[in-house]
């Protein structure tokens, strides 16, 4: 092992090795920073380049490109509130608050910050542990899977404020619903289509969180001038400065998170977006009231929450793929095309046959995480300059990117109209107080949640019964009870102490 680690550490720091990471960064930080692209666009973008390197530089180019369309992808987030990738749709909650109030400079600071923090401590943990890692990943079943989901949507339903749970709970089911939208992947038969062919391939998941999101945002600004206007002050807007009791304040939150996204990023399917809500609700879970009333308004804790997590998500997905040979994600099933394209085997016995890709790719992260760092933090001032943006250009701008990039995935109109239907409902149920979160939560798992529980039911012959015969599955599901029947207790607290 020792051997292989110092043969990864040549490789990752050679000279041409440094430089393909430093390209990777640049094009993933770039091209996640646009709505509607992502991780899997980035990645398949580099393929052609990869494709004629050294197998260790390829897949340390294409890792680089990962981490780096994962941090960028949290600036549109923050700034105009469209969250392109499903994995930075909780940095939305709290980051466009804070660029709201004036300080777009100091929530990309704290992304920042936290996303090197995730990733860091997730490499360190990938390099001591991977090949241990991967059985404990393997013990995870569907029904474990399927509690581990449900522990998500429920700790998220809850993150809005007193006496909104229903509504977000409400929310949550709407998102459920929409999502089995499309055909039947067990049976194969279209259902809730309406008899539309445009509908067989389901809703998309950038068509739904940009109507609600980043178009509804729009339209609500418009029909209220005064809505959400930044503070215009140039010198605030961009500085990055993050006081000693701020940075104390979310170090705690940094930590869990990326332990928590680290071991979530570990189980095959779970990814970054699973990692990042539930940080977000744990988070909210353990701040006190005074702090817990501030997510949902700015809170530099429920921006730090899902950035770290999931980064480290992001690089935990990593174990999976190299030691099982499954990929977590889309964008590690890319990857992984590529391993084998190079006629590389992923599997247990990897760090053994091919020392040098697997532990290279690790060491790399360490270092790609710092080109990150060192990379965005001097032109976050510039990018924070966009909120200066006369209203009547940055809104017509939203509105036209995000069309554009809904339209671009699938060049269907039919995309653009469902999308303004979607955007007209969102700014009915906002204006009512409808949180848009839970609807989206509830629709990326969806599917995951159907899947795993059929193939649960199916073990077991069609029974629950494995809640209580598997220790792991009942643990998590009382966890989840409990997360959700927390509220109303604190509540009855307050009232009875009141009293």
């Amino acid at each position: 092992m020792f051997e292989g680690v110092s043969a990864g550490f040549a490789a990752a720091f050679s000279i041409a090795n440094i430089g393909y990471l430093i390209v990777g960064c640049s094009a993933g930080t770039l091209i996640g920073m646009i709505p509607g692209l992502g991780p899997m666009t980035a990645i398949a973008l580099m393929i052609p380049l990869a494709s004629t390197l050294e197998p260790a530089s390829g897949i340390i180019l294409m890792a680089a490109v990962y981490y780096g369309a994962i941090f960028g992808g949290s600036t549109s987030s923050i700034l105009i509130n469209a969250p392109g990738v499903a994995s930075t749709v909780a940095s939305s909650f709290d980051g466009f608050p804070l660029s709201q109030q004036g300080h777009a400079g100091k929530a990309l600071a704290v992304a920042a910050l936290s996303s090197f923090s995730g990733g860091i401590i997730a490499a360190l943990m990938l390099l001591v542990s991977a090949p241990l890692l991967a059985n404990l990943a393997l013990s995870f079943h569907s029904s474990d899977y399927f509690a581990l989901i449900v522990l998500g949507l429920v700790s998220v339903a809850a993150f809005t404020g007193r006496g909104e749970l229903r509504k977000a709970l409400l929310m949550t089911i709407l998102g459920l619903m929409l999502s089995t939208v499309g055909t039947d992947q067990t049976q194969g038969i279209p259902r809730f289509t309406l008899g539309l062919v445009d509908l067989i391939d389901g809703i998309s998941f950038l068509l739904l969180v940009m109507a609600t999101f980043a178009i509804s945002e729009a339209l609500l600004a418009i029909m209220d001038p005064a809505r959400g206007r930044p503070d215009q002050d140039t010198k605030k807007l961009t500085s990055l400065k993050v006081s000693k009791k701020e940075l104390k304040d979310i170090t705690p939150p940094v930590l869990r998170s990326s332990l928590s996204g680290f071991f979530v990023g570990l189980l095959p399917g779970a990814g970054a977006t699973i990692a990042s809500f539930l940080a977000y609700g744990t988070e909210q879970r353990f701040a006190n009231k005074e702090a817990r009333d501030q997510f949902g308004r700015g809170s530099l804790r429920g921006l730090a929450a899902p950035e770290s997590a999931n980064n480290a998500a992001a690089t935990g997905s990593f174990v999976p793929m190299l030691t099982l040979g499954i990929p977590g994600s889309g964008t590690t099933a890319i990857m992984l095309g590529a391993l084998i394209a190079y006629g590389i085997q992923p599997g247990p016995m990897l760090y053994i046959s091919e020392p040098v890709v697997f532990w290279a790719v690790i060491v790399s992260m360490w270092l790609g995480n710092t080109v990150l760092l060192v990379l965005n933090l001097p032109l976050i001032p510039y990018i924070a300059r966009l909120l200066t943006v006369p209203r009547t250009a940055l809104l017509p701008m939203i509105l036209f990117f995000s069309l554009i990039g809904v339209y671009l995935v699938s060049f269907n109109t039919f995309d653009i109209f469902l999308m303004t239907l979607f955007a007209f409902c969102a700014v009915l149920l906002r204006t009512c107080g409808f949180p848009m979160a839970p609807l989206i939560l509830g629709f990326i798992m969806g599917g995951m949640i159907e899947e795993n529980l059929r193939r649960a039911l199916l073990l077991y012959d069609d029974s629950w019964s494995f809640i209580w015969e598997r220790p792991s599955t009942g643990t998590i599901l009382l966890l989840a009870f409990a997360v959700l029947v927390w509220p109303g207790v604190q509540s009855l607290r307050e009232r009875l102490k009141a009293q």
